[in-house]
């Protein structure tokens, strides 16, 4: 069993999924056509195009569908769909074709990827009209200088490596909670971890 993540992507009107991707799937998109209405398409990945266990380990519907501004899509995808010749091909063939889903955007995300990230993880938007975000207080939209901010605070707290014996040395922690002190200042969050209630 898996999230619905690894196989499945929507966005607005338009769903690409796998054609083993949900229960009785014929009757959920129809029920989703009824809801949305005839802007709904649903982009559905037969299994001898793609098999479910290529789709899987390729981490193609680990993916995230953007709207571009002429109102396709925009497929961001894992580099390992264009390292399968199948679904390399099953891409351009997607892309060339009149349906809504007409780029992709390919990344390098095995790191990620390993850790359980990757494109899916940034599938939650939230939409805020001027005064909702106006009454977010903490400074988390991303700025050139908010950005610049983070990359120093990274490249001055974030270890490429820790070794099984950094985890007993008391420094470790206490570097630990200097990083996040100085985060969660940047970011203007409060005191969030119990550290910074002590």
């Amino acid at each position: 069993m898996f999230h619905n993540d690894v196989i499945a992507a929507g966005s607005g009107s338009v769903l690409f999924c796998h054609e083993r991707a949900f229960a009785a799937q014929d009757t959920l998109l129809d029920a989703l056509r009824e809801s949305v209405g005839s802007r709904f398409v649903a982009v559905v990945v037969r299994d001898e195009e793609i098999g479910l266990d290529r789709a899987v380990s390729t981490y193609l519907f680990n993916s995230q569908l953007l709207e571009r501004d002429d109102g396709s899509m925009l497929l961001v995808i894992p580099a390992e769909c264009l390292e399968d010749n199948t679904v390399s091909a099953y891409l351009k063939r997607l892309t060339a074709g009149d349906g809504p889903i007409r780029a992709l955007h390919a990344f390098d995300l095995r790191q990620s990827m390993r850790n359980g990230g990757g494109p899916a993880c940034l599938r939650l938007r939230v939409w805020l009209d001027a005064s909702e975000r106006e009454s977010v207080h903490a400074n988390v939209w991303l700025t050139e200088a908010l950005h610049r901010e983070l990359v120093e605070w990274v490249e001055r707290y974030y270890r490429d490596r820790v070794d099984p014996a950094d985890l007993g040395d008391p420094d470790l922690l206490d570097e630990s909670r200097r990083a996040l002190e100085e985060l969660t200042r940047i970011l203007r969050l409060g005191s969030v971890y119990p550290f910074q209630h002590c």
